[in-house]
């Protein structure tokens, strides 16, 4: 008797667990078993595989509304995180599960989240550098060392994003880095903006953005999209975008510049 509480929920605190709900008379199920227990062995440090026969447990499989097998589902800390359902080929069932499964490194990461979020950047650096050399394929911690870098060492930003393999999650804030460090280039060189009336405000706006002074330059790039929307191939909204992605929508400035901003598209 299988004691899916103990083995599942509770060992998912202390290691992801992959499941794989199954049945002997399925036929995709024995083509999906066999790669599962492939890369159960070779990730054996990172996850936990658990077979359950759906027949033979059917409380478990109404439970967790099983209506198709072979149906796979990953648990961290007692809940599902991801699923599929289906016999993939293998390398997607490796590119899923390089995806989902979560990092050893999560608490860290999670606490470099915080450190940022309370403006403790040098000490939030030190755990994502750390991070990154235990886990050097983190996509979410090399777009945060990004974010990080972004106005010190913005070409090691940029070559960090473009490293990553990025997912749903990291794919917006890498956007913006991106388009920032665009804007930082262009600063640079500004003969390669076209002349034009409102040139000098454009250069003004991503230099008050070089300052982290996104309050003043959300201002005067808002203008340059009232006086030439199409500047700079409508460089201007894109900033204003990639500013408020890297702020967060939550933050005061965002806030505050987001009704401006939607005016000055529609003037």
């Amino acid at each position: 008797m299988i004691d899916f509480q103990k083995e599942v929920i509770e060992e998912s605190f202390s290691k992801p667990v992959l499941v794989d709900f199954w049945a002997e008379w399925c036929g995709p199920c024995k083509i999906l078993g066999p790669i599962l227990d492939r890369l159960a062995e070779k990730y054996k440090e990172q996850w936990k595989l658990f077979k359950l026969n759906t027949d033979e447990q059917q409380d478990i499989a109404v439970e967790y509304g099983i209506r198709g097998i072979p149906n796979v589902k990953l648990f961290s800390k007692g809940k599902v995180i991801n699923e599929f359902t289906g016999a993939l080929p293998e390398e997607a069932v490796e590119d899923w599960l390089r995806k989902s499964v979560p990092s050893k490194f999560a608490d860290m990461i999670e606490k470099a989240k915080l450190l940022l979020g309370e403006d403790k950047v040098d000490d939030a650096k030190v755990i994502l550098e750390d991070v990154l050399k235990g886990d050097i394929n983190n996509s979410d911690v090399k777009v945060l060392l990004a974010k990080i870098l972004l106005f010190d060492s913005p070409h090691d930003a940029k070559r960090l994003i473009e490293n990553a393999d990025l997912n749903p999650d990291n794919l917006e804030l890498a956007d913006s880095i991106e388009t920032i460090t665009v804007l930082f280039e262009k600063l640079k060189n500004i003969s390669v903006l076209k002349e034009s009336h409102v040139k000098n405000l454009y250069i003004e706006a991503i230099t008050k953005l070089h300052q982290k002074d996104f309050d003043s330059a959300l201002v005067k790039f808002i203008e340059v999209i009232r006086e030439d929307k199409s500047y700079d191939n409508e460089g201007a909204r894109k900033a204003c975008i990639a500013i408020f992605k890297y702020l967060g929508e939550g933050n005061e400035i965002t806030v505050k510049q987001r009704r401006d901003f939607g005016r000055a598209l529609y003037i």
